[in-house]
């Protein structure tokens, strides 16, 4: 089972609590990974890639074992931890905003 943990809007959205566990068939990738949760949760379908290209949206972020993974090929594989289960793969809404002067 793959693990991911999602901001804290998209699991309000879905009503979840904690991580998401799917059952992703191997090569596991993001696109994998990301089909398997817009099928199992239709209503983040858009929100954390577009429709129809199916990229990335700007303000979000992948982060696998401590890495940002965002700008990989949605087609790589995810590090053995993460499709093993061990790991956690983390969905980051990012942070942005102006000075403070």
């Amino acid at each position: 089972m793959i693990r991911v943990h999602l901001p804290y809007h998209l699991m309000t959205l879905a009503r979840l609590q904690g991580e998401v566990e799917l059952d992703v068939p191997a090569p596991v990738t993001q696109a994998a990974v990301l089909d398997a949760l817009e099928a199992k949760y239709p209503m983040l379908a858009g929100t954390i890639r577009d429709h129809g290209s199916k990229k990335r949206r700007p303000m979000i972020r992948f982060f696998a074992c401590q890495e940002d993974i965002s700008n990989q090929s949605p087609d790589s594989p995810l590090p053995a931890e993460v499709a093993s289960g061990k790991e956690a793969l983390f969905v980051i809404g990012a942070i942005a905003g102006g000075s403070f002067n």
